[in-house]
């Protein structure tokens, strides 16, 4: 083989791993996003079948995410890669980090609809389901970003993560008032505020991947301090998983 050839021959091989490495992240992305929507439907529809799904995917997520991380590792020992290339690598790790966490909330919040499936309900569902379709709605435009390329996706995201900040911080208030009006709603509402925490985290993660991959697209930083809504200040800032 001649000096060109094999350097042809590298180029093509070092751009089929970049490509395989965009891939799998993306497929991440994309069995999280169903996951988050099976979690969503455990809550909502009281379905312990998509909550089953849910658990079980965790698997599955935390496997890719291992794979992931290998991949990007080896080739940035054998492949020295520089610039746009090195930042693309070293973001697929970050986000696979990310997209592991979000998984694992869903997998809470379906372990969590199990319990209240079991409960008397005297709570609306109504802020949950908003807050569920909130994240799943930025989790798609994530990965949509992560797939494309496309940093202004990715800023949309950034943006929006505020309204999911405010309608935990309404859901917060909502369900302290429960448990205020009868000591018996304390549980189910407990389990409720814990669902809704790991809702709130899920959209922060995907804000984290947001501000990721604006950075490996355009290399610099996005300037401004990220939007947070009231949840920020709520004295129940831990809950979660």
């Amino acid at each position: 083989m001649s000096e060109r050839s094999e350097s042809e021959h590298i180029v093509k091989s070092y751009d089929q791993e970049l490509s395989r490495l965009r891939g799998l992240v993306t497929q991440m992305g994309g069995m999280v996003e169903a996951q988050a929507a099976n979690a969503a439907r455990a809550v909502m529809e009281h379905n312990s079948t998509a909550a089953g799904y849910a658990v079980q995917d965790d698997v599955k997520v935390d496997t890719l995410e291992r794979e992931i991380a290998d991949f990007a590792i080896r080739m940035l020992a054998l492949r020295q890669p520089v610039a746009a290339d090195l930042r693309m690598i070293v973001a697929s790790i970050k986000i696979s980090g990310d997209l592991e966490r979000i998984g694992d909330y869903a997998a809470n919040v379906a372990k969590r609809s199990l319990v209240l499936n079991e409960m008397a309900a005297p709570y609306t569902l109504s802020g949950i389901g908003h807050m569920c379709r909130l994240v799943q709605e930025n989790l798609k435009i994530t990965v949509d970003a992560i797939g494309e390329d496309n940093a202004e996706r990715a800023l949309e995201v950034w943006r929006s993560d505020i309204m999911i900040d405010d309608v935990y911080s309404a859901i917060f208030r909502e369900q302290i008032t429960y448990m205020m009006e009868d000591p018996r709603n304390i549980t189910p509402c407990t389990h409720l505020l814990f669902i809704a925490k790991n809702l709130e985290r899920m959209g922060d993660h995907a804000t984290n991947i947001a501000e990721t991959v604006h950075y490996s697209i355009t290399g610099s930083a996005i300037p401004t301090e990220r939007p947070k809504g009231e949840s920020s200040f709520t004295p129940n800032r831990s809950l979660g998983a």
